[in-house]
């Protein structure tokens, strides 16, 4: 099941790809439309009023798995399109209609974006670069998506568990490569719930590339089925790239693995042009 999120007005929308549809989280698009302190309650009292109406946007709620700001995924109230556009109805806001016409819009660039999936990596392309990453920092998050989704599919075909096992693998590799568990990885560099990737600089993205490329490629020679091979093919691919970073990091004379975020280093090359005090 494929996940997104979109914004509305500076408000993220979560969303996930569910029946050939976008399915939005309905606390989301509350929150989005009256500005509540406490967006679920107003859903809440709405979803009652709705279903004691007997209204039809009360009988496209749907529970699916969405992702919260612990990281983990929750069953969240959520509705299609159709299904939203009449829960706008039922909520009185001024932001209603460009609400209308986003929903709109957001359906129609993922029918397009189907048809054409280099529409896709465009859009993709175009956030990374409204945050203020680099044109070569983002050619690089683009292919290691690539190479990871490469990597997931075969894991998909040989038996491993998506929901708790891609950790456990993901894990492994990080573990062989940087010395250091994803989640060891995030405290490392001081983040939450944010995504590891998108603060690794160049050189990590590339030695992440390089152990996942490997391990896909370990993952087929040895035909691996199920969590344990996949798990030792996950291991040698990450070997590969832990020899090579160590190597590397010997050549240039520093860590390549470091607590420093991507998107500072703009700011700390700013602060060494400005002139001596």
């Amino acid at each position: 099941m494929e996940h997104g999120l979109s914004v509305f007005q500076g408000k993220d929308i979560r969303r996930t790809w569910h029946k050939n549809e976008w399915w939005f989280s309905v606390v989301d698009i509350v929150a989005a439309l009256t500005d509540s302190s406490v967006p679920r309650r107003y859903w809440s009292d709405l979803k009652i009023k709705l279903g004691e109406e007997g209204a039809e946007s009360y009988e496209k709620i749907v529970q699916l798995k969405l992702p919260s700001t612990d990281g983990k995924k929750y069953e969240t109230d959520c509705t299609n399109t159709e299904g939203a556009f009449r829960i706008i109805q039922s909520i009185p806001s001024p932001k209603a209609e460009p609400f209308k016409l986003w929903l709109a819009k957001t359906g129609y660039e993922r029918i397009r974006e189907i048809e054409n999936p280099e529409l896709a990596q465009q859009r993709m392309k175009e956030l990374y670069r409204a945050k203020g990453y680099s044109d070569e920092w983002i050619e690089k998050r683009v292919r290691g998506i690539a190479i990871r989704h490469e990597l997931t599919d075969e894991w998909k075909t040989r038996g491993v568990d998506e929901r708790r096992e891609y950790a456990i693998l993901t894990d492994e590799i990080s573990t062989a490569t940087f010395g250091k568990s994803v989640e060891e990885y995030k405290r490392f560099k001081q983040l939450k719930n944010e995504n590891l990737r998108d603060h690794m600089d160049d050189l990590e993205l590339i030695f992440t590339m390089l152990g996942e490329r490997v391990t896909t490629e370990v993952t087929r020679v040895k035909d691996a089925e199920g969590i344990l091979e996949c798990q030792d093919a996950a291991r040698e691919g990450g070997e590969v790239a832990g020899n090579a970073r160590r190597d590397a990091e010997r050549r240039i004379g520093k860590p390549i693995v470091t607590p420093e975020n991507y998107l500072d280093e703009p700011e700390r090359a700013r602060r060494k042009r400005l002139p001596k005090r």
